[in-house]
């Protein structure tokens, strides 16, 4: 159950991560939306290895967005680059 909630989070995150960080990605919105999902993850280890979580504990909302715009951002870097 722990990984379908940072699964539904992350696709509500990315989402939110598009509308602030707007412009051109390479992948579109389903990979945006995908990103999102991996934001979720990042923002949950990085939370629990940091102790903000406890295990079994899902990432707060706002974690899984920060989360979200800091992959797309990384993906826009090296998407651009190549």
């Amino acid at each position: 159950m722990d990984l379908l909630g940072w699964i539904m989070i992350g696709l509500l995150a990315g989402a939110i991560a598009k509308l602030i960080m707007p412009g051109r990605d390479p992948g579109g919105c389903i990979v945006t939306m995908l990103l999102g999902i991996a934001g979720a993850l990042l923002a949950g280890f990085v939370g629990r290895l940091a102790g903000f979580y406890a295990p079994g504990q899902s990432a707060g909302f706002i974690a899984a967005i920060l989360g979200s715009v800091a992959v797309l951002a990384l993906y826009r870097w090296f998407a651009a680059r190549r």
